[in-house]
């Protein structure tokens, strides 16, 4: 059954309020634009802002290398209280009078740059037992998270507004928690905190210069097609090298055939790569598929329709 709607693909880039849920803005932005297909690249909580991309129709295919890119974030603790979701939104479970220094401060801060561990909050969208973390805390029942590595490029203590409240900023990979970064680094200080205010400066390529706020989204409407504002299906996929095909290699690849490559500054690239690599195919300006290299030959592993 064909999927109603317009045939819209690429990336908007929102800035997400606080208050609305990544889901929420997906189905905004599903209404405003009526479009066919629309997923985001990362959810970002309710309570947090900034940068939200949204994938339209084959742009849905690559919002695995957003949401594996490297992210910016600003943020800000606020000392003394232990809250049960780690952000301003939950219940206070316990207190503290210890504020950390500024010195105190930037001498942990390495202590949480580079690979580190931590444990992701209870109210997470994890699953454990098939179920979503934040539905088993909501309902009193045991969730019991285990401690995983996450990457951490840097870590930059901003201000100080006063003694309960510090501002940083942080570069880190996939899968990183800033409400964990916050509590662990408060119990590191001898405190106990949470995060009073969180905002995505950056997810991949995408940054705040190129979002746009709801309000914008509602003037786009179903012209997004046309819009300045609308980025490429292919903007994800500039670092990954590329294959340039024929038309009839590139058909072949849409059929689900394998394709060798036999000329020799294709070999010389595919040479280059780790055995297994993933590289992008394209015929003409069309990026074609996602390939993987086995050998001589190329396979698809994401086929695209631009």
């Amino acid at each position: 059954m064909a999927r109603s709607g317009l045939p819209l693909n690429g990336w908007l880039i929102i800035d997400k309020p606080q208050g609305l849920s990544s889901a929420a803005i997906v189905g905004i932005a599903k209404r405003a634009t009526g479009a066919a297909k629309v997923g985001h690249g990362g959810t970002l909580d309710p309570l947090a802002t900034g940068v939200l991309p949204l994938a339209f129709g084959e742009a849905t295919k690559t919002v695995a290398y957003v949401m594996d890119a490297r992210k910016r974030y600003g943020f800000t603790v606020r000392w003394g209280q232990a809250r049960d979701t780690d952000d301003a939104a939950g219940q206070v479970m316990a207190e503290s009078d210890t504020r950390p220094t500024r010195a105190a401060i930037l001498a942990a801060l390495p202590r949480f740059t580079g690979r580190i561990r931590q444990v992701p909050p209870d109210y997470s969208a994890i699953k454990v037992g098939g179920r979503r973390a934040y539905k088993l805390a909501r309902a009193d029942k045991p969730v019991a998270l285990k401690a995983r590595e996450v990457d951490v490029y840097g870590l930059e203590l901003t201000g100080q507004p006063d003694a309960d409240h510090a501002d940083f900023v942080v570069d880190c990979g996939k899968g990183t928690y800033i409400r964990s970064l916050a509590r662990d680094l408060a119990q590191d200080l001898g405190t106990v905190g949470h995060i009073a205010r969180l905002r995505r400066h950056r997810t991949g390529p995408f940054d705040e210069k190129q979002a746009i706020s709801l309000e914008e989204l509602g003037s786009v409407g179903h012209s997004a097609a046309h819009s300045k504002h609308l980025f490429s299906v292919e903007t994800v996929l500039d670092d990954i090298p590329a294959l340039a095909l024929t038309e009839m290699e590139a058909e072949r690849l849409r059929c689900g055939q394998s394709v060798e490559v036999l000329r020799t500054e294709d070999r010389a690239l595919l040479d280059r790569l780790e055995p297994g690599a993933t590289i992008r195919a394209c015929s003409g300006n069309r990026t074609v598929a996602i390939i993987r290299v086995d050998g001589n030959q190329i396979r698809s592993v994401r086929g695209f329709n631009l």
